[in-house]
C-alpha cells in the first residue's frame, strides 16, 4: 500500500479522478438509460421465472433479493398474501392480484447502504440474520417505504409493508442532512472535515492502491455522483438507534462500483471524513 500526501500527488490524483469519475460515478439513472435497462429486465425476468432459485440463496439476505427483485414467479410466491401494508394509524390488505412487481434497484446500476460502523458491515455475510428490511427513501417527498422480510421454515418471506414519513426513520437526523448536504453545495463545502482521509486506486498500478488526505479545497477533484432523489438501504436484523457515525455505501451491480462515504456526528453537526473508491 503506498502511503501520499495531497500536496505532494494532487495534480496527478486529479488527472486519475477524472479520468474515472465517468466510470465510476453513481449519477441518477437517465431516461434513456431506465429504458434500455428496464426492457433488458423484462427480458431476462422472463427467462428467469423459467428457473427455480437456488436453495443455497436463501442463506444470505443479499442472494435471496437479487433473485426476489428479478423472478417474479418466486416473488408472488414470497409473499405472506393478503399482505399488510401499515401507514400509520392507516392499515390495508393487499391480495395476490393486486400486487405489482417490485424490482427495487434492478433498474439502475448501483444500489446504496447505510451502516453505523465497519463491524456493522460485515452483518452481510451473517447467514444467523432473521430479519430484514428493505428501505425505499423518496428524498424529495420525506417519505420511506419499508419491505420487511422474515425467514421463516429457512425461506425469506415478505411479511409487511410500512410507510412514514422521514422524521420517524431511524436514520433520520442523517438522511435530513443527507438531503442538503446533496442539494446545496456550499452547506457540503461546510460540512467537509479539515482533512478527509482517502484510500483510492493507484493510477500508476492498477494492483496497488493510495492513501492520503484530501483538504476541501480538492474535493470537487475527488467526489463521488451522489444519488440526489432516492436512496436505499437495508437493515439487517432489528433497527438500531442512530449513531454518530454513518457509512454510505455506493455498491454497483454487476460492475465493480464500491465507494465508502464516512460520516461523523462532531458537536452536533454531520462532517464528511473518509473517502474509499
Amino acid at each position: 500500500m503506498k502511503k501520499c500526501c495531497i500536496a505532494f500527488f494532487s495534480a496527478v490524483l486529479f488527472v486519475a479522478a477524472c479520468a474515472d469519475k465517468k466510470t465510476n460515478s453513481v449519477s441518477e439513472t437517465s431516461s434513456e438509460q431506465s429504458a434500455a435497462v428496464a426492457e433488458d429486465i423484462d427480458d431476462e425476468e422472463t427467462i428467469i421465472d423459467e428457473e427455480p432459485m437456488p436453495l443455497a440463496a436463501d442463506e444470505l439476505f443479499d442472494d435471496f433479493l437479487f433473485n426476489f427483485a428479478a423472478n417474479r414467479r418466486l416473488q408472488l410466491d414470497r409473499i405472506e398474501f393478503p399482505l399488510t401494508v401499515n401507514s400509520g394509524h392507516k392499515q390495508e390488505q393487499l391480495e395476490r392480484s393486486q400486487w405489482k412487481m417490485e424490482n427495487f434497484f434492478m433498474r439502475q446500476d448501483y444500489y446504496t447502504l447505510i451502516f453505523d460502523s465497519q463491524e456493522q458491515m460485515e452483518i452481510v455475510k451473517d447467514t444467523s440474520v432473521q430479519d430484514a428490511t428493505v428501505e425505499k427513501i423518496f428524498l424529495d417527498d420525506d417519505f420511506v417505504r419499508q419491505y420487511v422480510f422474515s425467514r421463516k421454515s429457512g425461506r425469506w418471506m415478505l411479511c409487511e409493508i410500512r410507510n412514514q414519513t422521514l422524521p420517524r426513520n431511524v436514520n433520520a437526523p442523517f438522511l435530513s442532512f443527507y438531503k442538503q448536504f446533496v442539494a446545496d453545495s456550499l452547506f457540503q463545502r461546510e460540512s467537509l472535515a479539515e482533512q478527509i482521509s482517502f484510500t483510492g486506486p493507484d493510477p500508476d498500478d492498477d494492483f496497488q492502491q493510495i492513501e492520503g488526505v484530501i483538504t476541501p479545497d480538492f474535493w470537487e477533484a475527488f467526489a463521488p455522483e451522489f444519488p440526489t432523489r432516492m436512496l436505499y438501504n437495508i437493515v439487517y436484523g432489528h433497527p438500531q438507534p442512530s449513531a454518530n457515525e454513518k457509512i454510505l455505501v455506493l455498491r454497483g451491480i454487476a460492475n465493480g462500483l464500491e465507494v465508502e462515504i464516512t460520516f461523523q456526528l462532531e458537536n452536533g453537526r454531520w462532517k464528511l471524513t473518509k473517502l474509499l473508491t
